[in-house]
Parts: structure tokens; C-alpha cells; sequence
């Protein structure tokens, strides 16, 4: 592989998909045995509905979890295979600075542009989003995701006082001195609050939300009802209601996008699988 290449071919495309697969398949291995409730997300649950696998330019799987089954789960992460993968979160990586978790393939590599210098472990990975209650009112709403931009901020400075120039590389300097275990103090005030029993909106605090009408959040009850798609031959969990899930934050998500726009969109410095 080109050691300058960020973009992958489509035969390294594929091998990375497999690699993902297999992490899915364990996810669901753990999660069926433990009673934990997991989805399919966002350009996975478009593939599984749209292709019934990958999207054929997707290059990640997406996982969702209520805050109380990525909890759950947390614990059991001992029940995952040690020799195919490990999962990380900035509990069991004193490097990580993303505010949801990963399942990493042990023996890989995956190191994403602009990110050499992170100390985290890294590796082939696919993405578990929990998600966390959010206020009822609109205006908490958006005060809210306005605090959570910052935090988000605090997070990737350690990667903008890299990659940024000018006077928001000395920004994101500065920010880089919060120290990570203040910024994920304040995402467990509010996570620990979610139960899933609520009437609370939810969204995934430590990634950019959408909104609909003004208003944050998806309904908790689309989060509630599962049911198994096929993905690759095999069969995993996903959005019951799953046009009402997609609809809100893609639009039309059975039309195709342009060609120019069906490209993998991970950027990576380096990747061995």
C-alpha cells in the first residue's frame, strides 16, 4: 500500500468491510447471550435496508446502544473473544479521547490521518454510539449541544493543534491543556442520568446532532424496538422502525447520492489488516 494513500482501493475497501464484519458478528454474539439490546446505525442500517449489506462505498460499521445497554455491555466486554478483538473507551485507554466506544481487531492497524501522534491503540474498528436523554425543552435542547460542541472541542484539540494552522492551532493549544478526565467527568453527569424507562428524547452526546423542527433528539421508543436484518448474509439487529429513524436524519435515504460522493470517506495515514 502507498505510504501516501489516504484513500483506500476497492479491493482494500472490501477486505476492510470483512474485517468489520467480524467484529459485528461478535458484538452480536455477546450482546444475543447477555440480553443486551444493540442497532445497526446510520449508513449501516441504510445498507441493510437499502443493499442488505454494506453501503458498496461504506468503509465503517455503526452500532447504536441506549445508554443502559452500552453500560451493560461494558461489563461483559470480558465475554469478547481476546484473541479477535478488544473494546476500548476512554475507561480502558488512558489515551483515547472520543466520548464513545470501539471494537478493535487485535493484530491490525487503522490509523487515521492527522492522528500519528495520538497514543491510543489502534486497529480496525467499528463504532458504538450510546445514546444518552437530553432535555425536554427546545432552548435546554440547544444550550446543551452548545455545551457539548465545547467539550467535543476540548477532545479533538489534541488533533487540531496538529492538523489546523494559524491562530486556531494556538486555540486548540490552549485547549489541549484541559485535561481529558475533567471534559468526560462532565459527560457522566449527564449520561448518567439516561434510563431508558423515560420519555426523554436521546441523542449521542459526543458526536454533531441533528435536528428536526428545531428540536434535538430522536423519540427513545424507535431505540426501544428491534427487530433482525439480513447484513451480509447474516442476520442483526436494526431499527424496528427504521423509515422513521432514517427519514429524520437522511431525508430520502433509498435515493442514491451523486457518483462523485459514493467514495470511502475514512482518511488514514496507514492501514494493515
Amino acid at each position: 500500500m502507498d505510504e501516501n494513500q489516504t484513500i483506500l482501493s476497492q479491493s482494500e475497501l472490501r477486505r476492510l468491510q470483512l474485517v468489520e464484519l467480524e467484529l459485528l458478528v461478535e458484538l452480536d454474539r455477546v450482546c444475543r447471550k447477555h440480553g443486551i439490546r444493540y442497532l445497526m446505525d446510520g449508513g449501516t442500517m441504510i445498507g441493510a435496508v437499502r443493499h442488505k449489506g454494506f453501503i458498496p462505498w461504506d468503509d465503517d460499521i455503526d452500532v447504536a446502544m441506549l445508554r443502559e445497554d452500552y453500560e451493560k455491555f461494558k461489563t461483559v466486554t470480558w465475554d469478547l473473544n481476546p484473541e479477535l478483538c478488544f473494546f476500548q473507551d476512554h475507561t480502558t485507554d488512558a489515551n483515547y479521547r472520543w466520548g464513545y466506544g470501539k471494537l478493535r481487531k487485535k493484530g491490525t492497524s487503522f490509523v487515521r490521518k492527522g492522528q500519528e501522534h495520538i497514543k491510543c491503540q489502534d486497529g480496525v474498528f467499528i463504532d458504538i454510539f450510546p445514546y444518552d436523554d437530553i432535555p425536554k425543552n427546545r432552548i435546554a435542547q440547544k444550550l446543551q449541544d452548545m455545551y457539548l460542541f465545547c467539550l467535543r472541542k476540548i477532545l479533538w484539540s489534541e488533533v487540531g493543534k496538529v492538523t489546523c494552522v494559524g491562530i486556531m492551532r494556538i486555540w486548540y493549544w490552549i485547549l489541549s491543556k484541559i485535561p481529558r478526565k475533567w471534559v468526560f467527568a462532565r459527560i457522566d453527569t449527564i449520561a448518567t442520568k439516561s434510563r431508558n424507562d423515560s420519555s426523554c428524547k436521546v441523542r449521542i452526546l459526543m458526536f454533531p446532532a441533528f435536528s428536526r423542527n428545531g428540536e434535538y433528539g430522536l423519540d427513545k421508543r424507535v431505540l426501544l424496538e428491534v427487530k433482525d436484518f439480513e447484513f451480509e448474509g447474516r442476520m442483526f439487529l436494526g431499527y424496528k422502525n427504521y423509515d422513521e429513524r432514517l427519514s429524520a436524519e437522511y431525508g430520502d435515504y433509498m435515493k442514491l447520492p451523486p457518483e462523485e460522493e459514493q467514495i470511502p470517506h475514512l482518511e488514514f495515514s496507514s492501514c494493515k489488516f
